[in-house]
């Protein structure tokens, strides 16, 4: 029951992600503002805006104009709800699940926007950063786990430092909102353990760099290009708080 409740819980937060991720990096508002279609601007109706089947039953055009809705919106509405059954999971029935779907809300929003608008906001990162460390402390608290939210706290500090370095280091390589972006994610992966915490920084850096690859031998970008780090941070996390200990235990074990 957890898990589908999770699942749907994130596939309405999914719709509200896709309205933060549109808004957030033209300057918009998030809260008072009705949806509207991107091209012809009309007011979308609460009829058409419920998740995944208003697109179904629009057949994916605007009702008022008649031009295609972007496959963005249902993938971001269906990938939160998956997130959000994932993380449930994981987690199990715990204070802190409340903080780590938070998280993820938040995640998967930073990581729409650093995909179409090449930019991690701080109007969604500072926020995002702030309640869920408080939710994060809350839920510790409740569980009597004082030290995993020590070691969450110096695992964020951790993976933001060292990032932060090797954005000095290679003199514009990494973005700043990719080094903001490694406190969130070092933090609740290594609320669970360092090896989760080991994992999400390898595995990181890992998948980025496949994805560099294949865009490079694809011929989609060039050895100058930018290519967005913070989607492949985040699914280093994944890989960190899914299969944390036993990925670290055997890497440490060669």
């Amino acid at each position: 029951m957890i898990i589908w409740g999770a699942a749907f819980a994130g596939l309405l937060i999914g719709s509200y992600v896709n309205v933060v991720a549109h808004r957030v990096p033209l300057g918009k508002g998030v809260v008072r503002s009705r949806s509207e279609c991107p091209e012809c601007g009309h007011e979308i109706a609460a009829g058409d805006n419920i998740p995944l089947v208003s697109f179904l039953l629009l057949r994916g055009r605007c009702r008022h104009c008649g031009k295609p809705i972007s496959l963005r919106y249902p993938a971001v509405e269906a990938g939160t709800a998956i997130a959000f059954g994932l993380v449930a999971w994981l987690i199990g029935p715990s204070w802190v699940l409340p903080a780590y779907l938070w998280a993820t809300a938040v995640v998967v929003a930073l990581v729409v926007t650093d995909l179409t608008h090449r930019r991690i906001p701080n109007r969604i990162l500072y926020p995002g950063v702030a309640v869920g460390t408080a939710l994060l402390a809350a839920g510790a608290a409740l569980e009597g786990e004082i030290g995993a939210l020590g070691r969450a706290l110096i695992g964020g500090g951790a993976y933001f430092g060292g990032l932060l370095l090797l954005a000095i280091a290679a003199r514009g390589g990494f973005g700043f909102g990719d080094v903001k972006l490694a406190f969130l994610l070092g933090e609740f992966t290594a609320y669970r353990s360092w090896g989760a915490l080991l994992t999400a920084v390898m595995g990181g850096f890992a998948v980025g760099g496949l994805i560099g690859i294949l865009l490079l031998l694809a011929r989609r970008v060039g050895r100058k290009d930018v290519i967005a780090f913070g989607p492949a941070m985040t699914l280093g996390a994944a890989i960190g708080l899914g299969f944390g200990e036993a990925i670290s235990s055997w890497y440490l074990g060669l």
